[in-house]
């Protein structure tokens, strides 16, 4: 049974996903500005971000809150903080690819409690607690328990043109494509580790990633059984830095010192 903040969660999610499909199915007259190199933003993914954002903060107004849109708002309790990304997978929604999400996680005290990645176009809603599992509309998921590298099949992100990740993710794709059946870049952070989180990934990685396109997801990965790795730094937490490995145990230690060597 979900809990009280989780259930707060998914009705904002659905909320925000009924616009935004609304809007999807007039992707071609969008009014889109140019936030940056490859980071469109559209007028429905803003107008998602306020919606989720006045029901999240009208239900606990003592929570902090961190958008990818709107920025920051400082808790009142010193313990709560929403990480919300409204539309996760921006450029596919506005090139009318039918794979993006909703993706919204609780923090408290700094450690993610809950999560919601929410694929309206598919119906599937992605849920996870600490200590209650992660789940896929109502059934319990599990990551893959794939031993055999050759036929795994990874997700990643692919870093944009001029980005200095690029060169180490060309050599990192070139020294585990031999290896495995396959990599898929599917253009939403969020998705991907949902995906990891449901066995359909055997592993997902990626660098620069920010913490609310992460937050939820990583949360999902860890509550079914997951393990989670920096790409870098053995001590260093990858919600926080952004260069995210998520696999499961059987293969995280070869996967990530294959990547490492690259």
């Amino acid at each position: 049974m979900a809990s009280a903040n989780l259930t707060v969660m998914i009705a904002a999610a659905r909320k925000a996903a009924r616009r935004l499909v609304r809007d999807f199915g007039e992707v071609e007259n969008l009014q889109v500005s140019l936030k940056g190199a490859g980071d469109f933003v559209s007028n429905a993914d803003r107008k998602a971000e306020e919606t989720i954002r006045a029901d999240l903060m009208r239900a606990r107004p003592a929570y902090g809150y961190i958008g990818e849109e709107t920025g920051e708002i400082d808790s009142e309790d010193g313990m709560h903080r929403w990480i919300v990304d409204p539309l996760d997978g921006t450029t596919n929604f506005l090139h009318g690819l039918p794979h993006w999400c909703v993706s919204i996680g609780l923090e408290r005290k700094g450690e993610i409690i809950a999560g919601v990645v929410f694929d309206p176009i598919k119906d599937e809603m992605f849920t996870a607690e600490k200590g209650a599992g992660a789940w896929l509309n109502d059934r319990r998921l599990r990551v893959s328990g794939r031993r055999d590298m050759s036929v795994m099949l990874f997700g990643c992100g692919v870093p944009f043109a001029g980005s200095k990740h690029l060169p180490k993710f060309l050599r990192e794709l070139a020294h585990l494509m031999p290896q495995c059946a396959g990599v898929r870049r599917n253009g939403a952070a969020a998705l991907d580790l949902a995906y990891v989180a449901a066995g359909r990934f055997d592993g997902f990685w990626e660098r620069g990633l920010n913490v609310w396109d992460i937050a939820a997801g990583a949360l999902m990965v860890r509550e079914a059984g997951g393990l989670l790795r920096d790409l870098d730094a053995d001590a260093a937490d990858p919600v926080a830095s952004g260069m995210m490995l998520a696999t499961n145990a059987e293969v995280a230690e070869p996967l990530l010192k294959l990547l490492r060597e690259a």
